[in-house]
């Protein structure tokens, strides 16, 4: 029998022709791959979109062939745009949440079906909770129907557990997209690419560190730039990465326009300003490059940071005071 490993970016690392009982599912198996019933192929668990795991297809080969099996290999490494892959993704995550919410109503009808067949179980037996009569006529039909009722008791408890647990499910899946999509986490993103992306520069036009200092001599540790195939996966995984970023950073201009997302800075804030953090507000004591320094923000004599891109408001000096003073007098009125 002849199998193909294949990868892509659209359907990550999957194998073809396999078959219930050829063995290869015990291979497989031994090596970390996963059987995806939804598609009918086993397949190397979150590998759509992703580089292959070519060492691992390697050896997953090497075994199956040590096996008996004739196997090819397809490789197609190719990234897709990020735009398709996050509309990709966003479909899949709409199929999931109906396909839960489906399971959600079907276990809740069965719940429902077990718990009438439960009560009609419990109305078979004798009335006003009479025990077992031991060595009577009635005692085999008495256990039984005692078991029916725990049986069906069962079914409708687990039930009733499998919907609510869908219905967890489908509401956490409905969420995941605008959880991915929520201004803090898309900036975070992007802040988290741009440094994997200046990683793997200096890597890629190699870099040294100072690994100590003795008598104002730095001692220095030079890395040479990258050669060979680690030096074109390098160049590969940068200019993937560089069409992410371009990505993300116009799904932020759209929320910053939108107002969904804020565009403070130290353009924007000064030294005696108010800005609000999680429903509070706090005078900054410093700007920072990337951040604004506030009074410790659950008491104490410290200060704590707080980066730009998650504040949710901000006062500037000469208004935080008026609005300070208009507070101040209607307390005194009131009072």
């Amino acid at each position: 029998m002849t199998l193909t490993i294949s990868h892509t970016a659209a359907d990550g690392t999957l194998i073809d022709g396999t078959s219930r009982g050829d063995g290869s599912g015990d291979v497989l198996a031994a090596h970390g791959w996963r059987w995806f019933r939804s598609i009918g192929f086993w397949g190397i668990r979150s590998s759509r979109d992703r580089a292959p795991k070519v060492r691992l297809i390697e050896l997953t080969a090497e075994a199956l062939r040590a096996s008996g099996f004739d196997v090819e290999i397809d490789i197609d490494s190719t990234a897709r745009p990020t735009a398709e892959v996050e509309a990709d993704r966003i479909d899949r995550q709409v199929a999931r949440v109906e396909a839960l919410e489906l399971k959600a109503g079907r276990r809740s009808e069965q719940a429902e079906s077990a718990w009438e067949a439960e009560q009609r179980a419990a109305a078979q037996l004798p009335p006003g909770g009479e025990p077992i009569k031991i060595g009577h006529h009635s005692e085999g039909r008495h256990r039984r129907a005692l078991e029916k009722v725990h049986q069906r008791l069962g079914q409708a408890v687990s039930a009733e557990g499998d919907a609510k647990e869908a219905r967890r499910r489908a509401e956490a899946a409905a969420v995941t997209t605008a959880a991915r999509y929520s201004p803090v986490t898309v900036k975070n993103r992007i802040d988290k690419m741009h440094a994997e992306q200046r990683a793997d520069q200096r890597e890629l036009d190699g870099h040294e560190r100072t690994l100590f200092v003795v008598r104002g001599v730095k001692q220095i540790e030079k890395f040479p730039p990258a050669e060979g195939t680690y030096r074109q996966s390098l160049i590969t995984r940068i200019a993937e990465r560089a069409e992410q970023i371009t990505y993300w950073e116009g799904i932020r201009a759209q929320q910053i326009a939108s107002g969904q997302a804020n565009n403070f800075g130290p353009e924007t804030i000064a030294k005696g300003d108010l800005v609000r953090c999680s429903g509070a507000w706090y005078p900054v004591v410093r700007v920072n490059k990337k951040s604004v320094t506030v009074p410790a923000r659950i008491g104490g004599d410290w200060t704590d940071t707080i980066p730009y891109h998650k504040l949710a408001g901000h006062r500037q000096a000469k208004k935080a005071e008026t609005a300070s003073a208009s507070s101040s007098s209607i307390k005194e009125v009131r009072s």
